[in-house]
């Protein structure tokens, strides 16, 4: 008898490795490779989370009608077209699920977040990546990489790793160029952070079209990475089918109940955004004068250039012995870049001191 064989496109899969989180011998340390909340969760939210503690044998809300009604109120949106999953990872996943399939692609621009690949290969779709134009989303590479095959088009817009965004009218250019049968998928995660006045999250593009989706996720200006809390803004017909799709009770109770009082906590998230208004230009500016790199960012991090993977890799390993942990992203095709979270006052300080000694160290 012939071994059990896994689906096709699974084991083209190169998993999905996590910012590193500790540094060996190493007690004190900034994790800053995650581009987790600098201030952490909120003091509400974690009140809220210890006395969901007594209630932990009970189900959740399996239809999260609270929290849905809760985003609802803070974004101005109907919560009958909202649904919300463990991330927004997960509702990238049923949203691939759901319209992707053996034979078909999945778009999305080169640099762009990893699951949109890791997400077609699981359903055996082929994922494409449209190259990108100064490190972000290209829409004229994007409309004409569609194919009569395309279903799907992933824009991170913030776009991580880069930092970049697209304009408002540029995603009406790239949605009003696809055909009709093609999801657009917004994965608007960093939108909290942005200020730029040509930029929109999705939603009112989504109020206009059937195959508009907007995501989501509590992990970033919130803080609340470690409970898996994110949600999508949809037309009623993919509310309909993703409703099919998720689990009954995909969100679990502690999130449910933090995530509300996240959003009721309006002074720690307008501390949370302050935070880095203030130090995400700093910070870029510090690395400009050591000569390095730093991209444009509109998100709560930096993608920084070191001119060579040999120095961006020595860089690395300098600030993991000064107790700083940046992200690699070679997987993303930038190794010679590191991507470095914007954290707390004291931790961007000690970020620029520490690749202030590698530069002088180094030349």
């Amino acid at each position: 008898m012939s071994a059990l064989t896994p689906r096709p496109g699974i084991m083209k899969i190169a998993p999905y490795v996590p910012g590193k989180d500790s540094i060996d011998g190493k007690e004190t340390i900034a994790k800053l490779s995650s581009n987790e909340g600098a201030l952490g969760p909120s003091p509400k939210a974690m009140e809220a989370y210890a006395k969901a503690a007594s209630e932990l044998h009970r189900y959740p809300d399996g239809d999260t009608s609270k929290l849905r009604k809760a985003i609802g109120r803070h974004y101005g949106l109907d919560p009958a077209r909202i649904v919300c999953g463990a991330g927004s990872d997960e509702i990238l996943n049923l949203l691939v699920r759901a319209y992707c399939g053996p034979g078909d692609e999945l778009l999305y621009s080169q640099y762009g977040f990893l699951m949109y690949a890791i997400n077609a290969l699981g359903v055996g779709a082929t994922p494409v990546a449209a190259p990108a134009k100064d490190y972000g989303s290209d829409i004229d590479a994007l409309l004409a990489a569609v194919t009569e095959r395309t279903r799907i088009v992933c824009l991170a817009n913030p776009n991580n790793p880069t930092g970049t965004y697209v304009t408002k009218d540029d995603v009406r250019r790239l949605h009003a160029g696809l055909p009709k049968n093609v999801l657009l998928i917004i994965d608007a995660a960093y939108a909290e952070y942005v200020s730029k006045n040509d930029y929109e999250s999705g939603v009112e593009l989504v109020d206009q079209a059937e195959n508009v989706v907007m995501t989501r996720t509590f992990s970033k200006i919130y803080g609340l990475g470690g409970l898996r809390l994110g949600w999508m803004y949809g037309p009623a017909g993919i509310v309909d089918v993703m409703s099919r799709l998720r689990q009954p009770f995909n969100v679990n109770l502690a999130a449910q109940i933090a995530g509300i009082a996240a959003l009721e906590d309006i002074a720690h998230t307008d501390a949370s955004r302050t935070n880095n208004d203030i130090w995400l230009p700093w910070l870029s500016d510090e690395l400009k004068k050591l000569g390095l790199a730093p991209l444009p960012s509109v998100g709560n991090f930096v993608l920084v250039g070191f001119g060579s993977k040999e120095r961006a890799m020595a860089a690395n390993d300098w600030l993991l012995n000064d107790g700083l942990i940046p992200r690699l992203v070679a997987g993303y095709g930038l190794p010679e870049h590191l991507r470095i979270t914007v954290g707390t006052e004291t931790e961007v300080k000690a970020v620029q001191a520490s690749l202030a000694r590698f530069v002088a160290a180094k030349k």
